[in-house]
């Protein structure tokens, strides 16, 4: 596996507004595994310069890292090394953090690979009043090209993308959907890491949508979408076992790698 191609990006990398305090989850057994990890970082993340400074916690298997980089360019980064690794918190104080899971609501004639409906994953955390940063994440979708995200007023999805309500804001920017998916050569993957003046608690319950406009009259819109739920602020998760299935974090890791949620 390759390192990533660093994400499109309307962040100012001297802009201390930019950075947070992000907590994952690492297998490590000793000394050589945190001096592994962290030049794996430094030499292969796209944006290392970013990186203000890390820590670990060998006994808790945590590394600490203070950053402006966007937390799925980590843990791709990561992955290219040989680990793997788990969001446990973000942000830069407690109730700071969201996420919303995209999912495709209706069957395409051309996206028949998958049998998981996700095909993306949000990551949000709030940095100051009024800047929170945006991971976006677009990963085995049978259509290269641009997508793009809109914050819609409801978090309903019973009709899928029909039934989250009106616009309330369109990000400009798109999400450049034209490498190669992890999950079959023939699907495509593509992220976007940007700022919006908005907080947190404006986002929790309502709905996010993606979507790629049809280019023909053959083609329909693609468009998949997820409500924003609130996820673990910094140093607010520090379980190990689920309460609900007994499962440990890392058997939870596997079974949402197996559903595209990464």
């Amino acid at each position: 596996m390759t390192a990533p191609t660093a994400p499109k990006t309307n962040l100012t990398p001297d802009s201390n507004d930019d950075y947070f305090e992000a907590t994952y989850a690492i297998p490590m057994h000793c000394e050589n595994c945190s001096n592994d990890i962290k030049k794996c970082l430094i030499e292969h993340i796209p944006q290392s310069e970013k990186v203000k400074d890390i820590k670990f916690n060998l006994e808790e298997q945590i590394m600490a890292l203070n950053s402006a980089i966007a937390p799925s360019v980590v843990i791709k980064t990561l992955r290219s090394c040989g680990y793997d690794a788990i969001v446990r918190g973000a942000g830069n104080k407690p109730n700071m953090a969201a996420v919303s899971i995209m999912e495709i609501f209706k069957k395409y004639k051309d996206d028949t690979l998958l049998k998981s409906p996700v095909r993306g994953l949000v990551r949000i955390v709030q940095v100051s009043d009024n800047k929170t940063l945006f991971d976006f994440n677009v990963n085995g979708v049978p259509r290269p090209g641009k997508y793009f995200a809109t914050l819609r007023e409801c978090g309903d999805l019973s009709n899928g993308v029909e039934s989250t309500g009106k616009v309330m804001k369109k990000f400009e920017e798109p999400i450049e959907c034209k490498e190669q998916s992890d999950l079959d050569p023939k699907l495509f993957s593509g992220q976007l890491f940007l700022s919006s003046p908005i907080q947190v608690w404006e986002l929790i319950g309502r709905s996010i949508v993606i979507s790629k406009e049809k280019e023909n009259e053959m083609e329909e819109p693609y468009e998949m979408c997820g409500i924003v739920a609130r996820s673990a602020g910094i140093w607010e998760n520090n379980k190990k076992v689920c309460a609900c299935s007994g499962k440990t974090i890392w058997e939870e890791r596997k079974d949402a790698l197996a559903n595209n949620i990464r």
